[in-house]
């Protein structure tokens, strides 16, 4: 009898162990699942919360199959205690494990409200933008322009939501004066900014920051991310270019970024240098004898004189048989690489078309008929009389 019994039992025993083992697959299935979100939410963790609450949130949006298995998976893969405060976007379809990893990893919010500090060539914005969990876009709340508009309501009180990200987007071709003219007037950072960087040296990008940031620190991650952008586009150049050293590409880059706005013409404008360059030919580039006018402190805001085509400044190409001494501008990465492997074409000349492109000249000839054509574009469009 009691050999039956020990039998019974050791039966029981391995059924209920086949059963656990049954539970945790599950379980484990379940936790790294596709999940029930139809549409994404934010998820909004408050300093000081703890992963029950943040289930119960998630319970009551019908983000999660279990809070259970929520629970147990962030106890099982230890991050339980790693739960950062923020907004956070959940999107369509959220396993419990990316939801889990979401908010323990970074800390970085992904949702909610986000003040953008925009620096263009002619102007600066300031943005205040929500997202909209279920589309992915943003809705704009309030635009200003920090020189002239009064600083609107909304700003002061985003501002003291702890939630807020805030991000400043640099535009390719901005000046370095104007990004640390910029960031001087950007209320939350601190610290100061004693010299204007080198020309060229910051990575026109978006950058993240927090309120109470250095500013110094921001102008450090603008310079290692150009420093590393010309190192890799240096290294993967094309072969026999008329310049020598990263920094004249660097220089050769921000004419290029000044010339056009039109992504497709960035090789061409590039080789328009070059075989200039190889011929021993002025470049003839007025964005540069801009920068000799204003040092890249604001824009001219108004036509090039004679007497300043005429003046011998570092940056008069009209002037110099070369290329100036310094970067115009602070080139993109798409005007880097164009610099550095232009198109092979025998074009020595270009004007603007109208179009907002430009059109390309291999002889002086055709060059004047296709100045004489944008003349008459041009006088047009001063009457309002047509296209």
């Amino acid at each position: 009898m009691w050999r039956h019994i020990a039998a019974n039992g050791i039966t029981f025993l391995i059924v209920a162990l086949f059963l656990a083992a049954g539970v945790i697959v599950w379980g484990t299935q379940s936790y790294q699942a596709v999940g029930p979100l139809t549409q994404g939410i934010c998820l909004q963790v408050e300093p000081g919360s703890n992963m029950r609450r943040v289930t119960e949130q998630l319970e009551a949006q019908g983000a999660v199959s279990s809070g259970v298995i929520f629970r147990m998976g962030a106890d099982y893969s230890d991050r339980s205690g790693d739960l950062k405060a923020g907004s956070f976007l959940v999107p369509e379809g959220a396993s419990m494990a990316a939801i889990v990893a979401l908010v323990t990893s970074s800390g970085q919010s992904t949702c909610g409200t986000e003040v953008v500090y925009r620096v263009g060539v002619r102007r600066n914005l300031v943005q205040i933008r929500e997202l909209d969990p279920a589309t992915s876009n943003y809705a704009e709340v309030a635009e200003f322009d920090p020189e002239v508009d009064n600083v609107p309501a909304e700003y002061e009180v985003v501002k003291q939501e702890a939630d807020t990200r805030y991000r400043l987007a640099v535009a390719e071709g901005v000046t370095s004066w104007q990004v640390a003219n910029a960031l001087r007037k950007i209320d939350i950072l601190d610290g100061t900014i004693a010299e204007t960087p080198d020309e060229g040296s910051l990575a026109p990008d978006s950058y993240e920051f927090t309120p109470g940031g250095e500013r110094a620190g921001i102008i450090g991650r603008m310079q290692a991310a150009q420093t590393q952008i010309l190192a890799e586009s240096w290294a993967a150049r094309a072969d026999g270019l008329p310049i020598s050293t990263p920094e004249e590409a660097l220089i050769l880059a921000s004419l290029v970024e000044k010339e056009t706005g039109v992504p497709t013409e960035r090789r061409q404008v590039a080789s328009v240098f070059v075989n200039r360059l190889e011929r021993g030919m002025r470049l003839q580039t007025d964005p540069a004898v801009i920068y000799g006018v204003t040092k890249g402190e604001g824009i001219l805001g108004r036509g090039l004189r004679r007497s300043e085509l005429d003046a011998p400044t570092l940056w008069n190409t009209y002037v110099i048989p070369a290329l100036p001494p310094t970067p115009i501008a602070n080139p993109g990465k798409a005007s880097i690489e164009a610099a550095l492997n232009p198109d092979m074409t025998d074009f020595v000349f270009f004007v603007a078309d109208g179009s907002g492109g430009h059109a390309f000249a291999k002889t002086l000839d055709e060059h004047n008929r296709n100045v004489a054509a944008w003349r008459v574009i041009e006088a047009k469009q001063a009457t309002g009389s047509g296209n």
